[in-house]
Order: structure tokens, then sequence, then C-alpha cells
């Protein structure tokens, strides 16, 4: 859920200040992009030092850096943020933003965010319970901010009692829960195919192509990112996943087959990014064949066709994805694929575009959708390109 969200982290001043280290850690190990706010205050807790090394950017905590020239742009880093969160959020900090006054840095981003905004308080208890800290967090919570609750325990005073920050791991398991709320895949399930298939042509060599599987692997990691619950059928590469998406790893197109036909009628949305060999050997030889003759032929027979035999059997509310890679007459070539196969969307790419095609980061391609209408994008990273796709699919996804 967390894996490339841009949070925004306020830390103020309060005991508890000294959890924001872990809470850091545990975002960026999340996959989390983290940039911190600090308040003077809070400084005297924790050092921008220790948080700037965990976050892996520079720690924010003036408007204005005297020494270094460099001036702090709230509304930049509130527009950057795609969650502000605040933790641990002290009775000042809370009186402050409910009343939007804005004296320093972090109140100020919190004016300038157009994300959602959660904060977990952190003070002693009779604080705490004060009629003026109850209606500040009744206002926020109007304005719609989102309270992740305190515990109760132990607190810096001795006294025992509701007040305790809540946890780094309860706070990044709420924003986490919060963040799947709005995902629009959430509930659906989604199939993707990735990289080549090997065809054996004895126990050691084999028949296949030069496909990575970076292309089908970033979709599957975006259509995760999105909510949905993923299949990644995964040809033989070094690529790896998240434990979130369900791996399953084949070798050959019959494996591929056997895998997709299992998987495929439980899935909204399926894209069929591998690149499946078109042919496999009749025979498989036993043992390693021997280098003897001068010429040696193989005898190839066509492998079954995955994405027809999909598109046969599609329902109406399931979206089907293929992909076409050419070298002449691309647009035609891909055109005719959507309509013979049943799809909903084809990705063209095509080897004659620099920056395209296998084993490299970046990707150019077209989608036609059913009305044959194409889209063309500019030469991008494959984790952008993901995006592009996926964004394709949710526009078919919302009206299927």
């Amino acid at each position: 859920m967390l894996k490339h969200k841009n949070i925004l982290l306020g830390v103020c001043g309060s005991i508890a200040a000294y959890k924001s280290a872990v809470l850091v850690r545990l975002l960026v190990k999340a996959g989390a992009n983290v940039k911190v706010i600090l308040t003077n205050d809070a400084a005297n807790f924790i050092t921008p030092l220790t948080l700037a090394t965990l976050s892996k950017n520079p720690v924010y905590t003036q408007y204005f850096e005297a020494e270094t020239g460099v001036w702090s742009n709230h509304v930049e880093l509130g527009l950057w943020a795609d969650y502000f969160l605040v933790a641990p959020a002290s009775a000042n900090t809370i009186g402050k933003m409910a009343n939007g006054l804005c004296d320093n840095l972090l109140t100020a981003a919190y004016l300038s965010a157009k994300c959602p905004v959660l904060f977990a308080p952190a003070m002693d208890l009779d604080m705490w319970q004060h009629e003026s800290t109850q209606e500040n967090i009744s206002r926020l919570q109007q304005f719609g901010n989102i309270m992740i609750a305190p515990g109760t325990g132990e607190l810096a005073s001795g006294l025992h009692g509701q007040g305790r920050m809540a946890e780094p791991e309860e706070i990044v398991a709420f924003l986490a829960t919060e963040i799947s709320k709005n995902l629009p895949l959430l509930g659906k399930k989604a199939l993707v195919t990735a990289g080549p298939t090997y065809e054996a042509i004895d126990p050691v060599r084999f028949v296949g192509n030069h496909s990575s599987g970076k292309m089908g692997f970033a979709i599957a990691e975006r259509l995760q990112e999105l909510g949905a619950t993923v299949t990644l059928i995964a040809g033989p590469t070094a690529l790896t996943t998240t434990k979130a998406i369900n791996r399953i790893d084949v070798l050959s197109a019959e494996d591929m087959l056997h895998a997709c036909t299992a998987n495929f009628a439980d899935s909204a949305i399926t894209v069929m990014s591998a690149a499946v060999a078109d042919y496999t050997p009749v025979e498989v030889a036993q043992q390693k064949i021997k280098k003897k003759e001068e010429h040696f032929s193989i005898e190839l027979k066509k492998t079954t066709d995955i994405l027809a035999s999909l598109g046969n059997v599609k329902l109406e509310n399931q979206v089907l994805v293929g992909f076409a890679l050419e070298t002449a007459d691309e647009d035609n070539y891909a055109k005719d694929k959507l309509q013979r196969k049943n799809l909903d969307l084809i990705v063209l790419n095509s080897l004659n575009d620099k920056g395209a095609g296998f084993k490299v980061d970046t990707n150019k391609i077209s989608i036609f959708n059913k009305n044959l209408e194409k889209i063309t994008f500019e030469t991008k990273s494959k984790t952008e390109v993901a995006k592009d796709i996926c964004n394709e699919i949710l526009k078919l996804v919302k009206t299927s």
C-alpha cells in the first residue's frame, strides 16, 4: 500500500518524538518516499541528522536556513505529499492546526496541503482530557483530518492513562489501511503475464527470446498499488516481486497456458505482456544432443495461442489487454490482433523506436482501444509506462 507514496511527516515537540526514527524507518522499508518537517521543540528530542539519515532526504526545520541560504517552500512540500502525517502531534500543534495558525514551517505546510492529513496525538493524560484539546481535535476531524487515536499506558509524567502516541507499527498499519480505502481496484483480481518462455530442445538447450519481464512486472506492481489482488505468471527471469503479489513461475508456453487457464475466470483484469513462444520443438531429446552433424534441423510446431484462447471465453465484465511487438506495418498488425483476439486494449511496441523493446528500462508505446482509437506516448521508464497502461485500464473498469 505504501510503495512509491510520498509521505510528509511532521514531528512535534513531545517525548514521543524519539519514536519518529522508528516510524521513518518503517515507512521507508515499506517503500514510501519520506520527507520530514521537524519543529524547533522537536529538535530537542531527536536530531535532524537522525531523521535525514533514515529518510534519505534533508530534514526541514525552518522557512529559511541562514547558514546555507536555502528557502524551504511550504507550498511545494504540501503539494508534494500524497499523505501528510503529523506524529507525534502535540497539544500545541493540534491547537494551531485547528485554528489556522502558522507560525512555523509544519503548520504552514499543513495549510498548503491538498492531500489527506493524519495526526497521532501524544501528550500527558490531563492535557489529553482538557476540554480545549478535545474541542481542537473535534474541529480537526470536522475539517476532514483523520486521527490515529492515542493508546493507554504509562506516560512520561509517571501517570497511567490515555495520551501515549500510537506505536510506529500501528501508525504504519493505520496509514496503509487508510490508503487502501481509496484505491480504485480494491476488491478486484488481476492477472498479469511477464517474461519469456523457454521451449526445451534437450535437457540443456531451449528456444527462447530476449524478454526480461520488466514491463510485465511493472504493470503487476502498479495494479497492486491501485488495490488489485494480483497474480503474476512469470516466465524465466531474475526479477523479484513483493510478497503482496501472488507469483507463479512457469517455464514453457504450455506451462503458461495451464496457469492462465486456471486463473483467468476469476480475474476482472488480465494483462498478457509475456513474450510467449509461437513455436516449440515437436520432440524433446531426453539426452544432450551432441555436436556431430554439419547441419542440424529441429522440427517445430505451433504453440497454443493463449491470448486468443482467453479472448474466446472472456466475459463482458472482464478486461483483456494484449501486447504487440512489431517491426513493420505496426498499426495494422496491432489493430488486427485486437479484433481477432477479442481484446479491450492492445499495447503496441515497435522495435524501430529508440528506447523500446527488450532488456531496457524504458519503453515507447501506443495503445489502441476497441474503437481503434490510438493513444501515443513518449519514451518513458517502464514504471511510468505501466501507469499509463493502468490509467487506460481504469477507464474500462469504471464502465464495465
